[in-house]
């Protein structure tokens, strides 16, 4: 059969483009098949009420791989990160605050409010993080070693070893701590101030439907810290034009590579002839058929839903059931007529240009989590708020902006057979009660919203359960395991299948590192050594 593409991609979201990018500059023949009518996946701006638009998933940058950003030459095409002046702002239920970022002496100096010794130790704490995080910064852009590959398992697995191995005895026990402790006993080995611990805990439940008493949590809190933005570690700032302004550019670029971008062309099933995956089957009946079959899409959604369980087998289709999706997160944006007033903080000031955090201490977010196994949501959500029309004047009239509110938590499946349709109001209405007891007067402001709930996400951008890492970032889903122990090398389980989405390594968050990964292992097959080697 005359191939007609060297690879079809399915999903035209951030990693999608990544990966089609390295493809097509390799020289390949590339075609993205995506089935809303724009690209992005998650990472887009759309107008959601007259003369107002925002980033209406994915919302602040951070994560994306610098290497991904020159290779791609995004800044020649529009790509423009403004950093927060400081990272969060924490409302306290006494009527306080706490500001954390915008340089160390800063932030000690606002620890000092709270305790002293919380300030002290904030240098050591930072370096602890840091000596982890450079570690993990060096694994983002390596292929995990596959299991089942022999030889070169064990040297994959040596190599990325080696710099863990090269810790001081102490950074390696922070390492342990993180992997396997929970935010909170992570957090009360280091601080006494319940405010500080919380304005360190909310990384751990972001995108995580569990309690920052859950086990492993603190590698969540980790995984929020090893990005950068202009250089600058560890900071996270706003692009101007939404996220979308990224991948717009990216799609730009892949497009000017020779890659073929289809939108409004949902992929039907995934066609498997001989135990080899050799195209997609659209909705509509067309059929893409190609070397390499690639998906961006998450791996409950490929596995369970795009491949006949029959060309798959008993034992992996069991291990993908396996596989833990669901990150009881609720999305809302708001336009509003003014700039919300906080009683702790009522002038504008950087404070409104940073995550604003409504999430005072740990035991709220793990009220939160048991509320929503209970109930479906929390009673008082944890909800982050950013409103980047104060920096960028072109998601909203003069005058006038727009809020990002990004809420934790919601169970991706509603108790009592509820459905999250009927019910998505109820919600909303408990996220803005949330914000109104902080900020009175901001119920008033709102002139429209937007509001996607774990299934709304779901439908709208193909997250199942609402997953915005397309599964859980456990331990026993991370690395190697990621998704499944002997496919975590971006090499799905059948030939000609490729994973390239945030349901590999090193997961979720817009990184562009799964599909930059992805395209050197399918290139990497391709060559003769490859095929001689996997018979791909």
């Amino acid at each position: 059969m005359t191939r007609k593409y060297d690879a079809v991609i399915i999903g035209a979201g951030h990693n999608g483009l990544v990966c089609a990018f390295y493809l097509a500059r390799a020289g390949l023949k590339v075609r993205i098949v995506e089935a809303r009518d724009t690209v992005g996946g998650a990472a887009v701006t759309e107008e959601f009420h007259p003369g107002f638009r925002n980033s209406v998933a994915s919302y602040t940058v951070s994560l994306l791989q610098p290497k991904v950003i020159r290779d791609m030459k995004l800044v020649d095409h529009g790509y423009r990160v403004i950093e927060r002046p400081i990272s969060n702002f924490l409302p306290q239920e006494d009527g306080g605050y706490l500001k954390l970022g915008g340089g160390l002496e800063k932030t000690q100096a606002e620890f000092r409010k709270f305790s002293d010794h919380d300030a002290d130790v904030l240098p050591a704490y930072y370096a602890a993080l840091e000596s982890v995080a450079e570690v993990l910064r060096d694994l983002a852009l390596r292929s995990p070693p596959n299991i089942g590959d022999g030889l070169k398992t064990l040297i994959d697995g040596a190599r990325q070893g080696r710099k863990l191995g090269k810790l001081s005895l102490e950074q390696q026990r922070d390492v342990l701590d993180i992997f396997m402790k929970s935010a909170r006993n992570f957090l009360d080995n280091w601080f006494e101030s319940e405010a500080v611990k919380a304005a360190f805990g909310f990384d751990a439940i972001v995108g995580n439907y569990a309690s920052p008493d859950t086990p492993g949590s603190a590698y969540v809190l980790l995984h929020h810290v090893f990005g950068e933005v202009n250089g600058k570690k560890g900071a996270w700032g706003h692009a101007i034009g939404g996220m979308g302004a990224i991948t717009q550019a990216m799609a730009k670029v892949c497009r000017d590579a020779g890659v073929e971008i289809t939108l409004e062309a949902p992929v039907a099933r995934v066609i498997v002839d001989g135990g080899k995956a050799v195209g997609v089957r659209l909705t509509g009946g067309e059929e893409v058929m190609a070397d390499a079959v690639i998906a961006n899409v998450g791996p409950k959604l490929l596995y369970e839903k795009l491949i006949d369980p029959v060309d798959l087998g008993p034992t992996f289709l069991k291990r993908s059931k396996g596989f833990k999706a669901g990150s009881g997160t609720f999305r809302m944006n708001v336009a509003l007529s003014e700039l919300p007033r906080f009683t702790c903080l009522p002038e504008p000031g950087e404070h409104l240009q940073s995550g604003i955090i409504l999430a005072p201490t740990l035991d709220y977010m793990d009220q939160a989590f048991v509320d929503a196994k209970a109930h479906g949501w929390s009673k008082k959500p944890i909800v982050e708020m950013l409103i980047p029309s104060i920096i960028d004047d072109s998601l909203a009239p003069p005058g006038q902006h727009v809020a990002s509110l990004f809420c934790q938590q919601f169970a991706p499946v509603l108790p009592d057979g509820r459905d999250w349709d009927a019910e998505e109001g109820k919600a909303a209405d408990v996220i803005i009660d949330t914000v109104e007891a902080q900020a009175p007067g901001f119920r008033q402001s709102i002139l429209g919203t937007m509001i996607l709930s774990p299934k709304g996400l779901e439908r709208k951008f193909g997250l199942v359960g609402g997953d915005i890492m397309h599964g859980h970032m456990s331990l026993d889903q991370l690395w190697a395991a990621r998704p499944v122990l002997g496919n975590g090398a971006y090499r799905g389980p059948l030939k000609g299948l490729y994973m390239c989405g945030a349901g590999t390594h090193p997961g979720g968050g817009v990184t562009g590192a799964p599909g930059h990964n992805a395209s050197r292992e399918i290139l990497a097959d391709r060559s003769f050594f490859g095929r001689l080697v996997r018979g791909r």
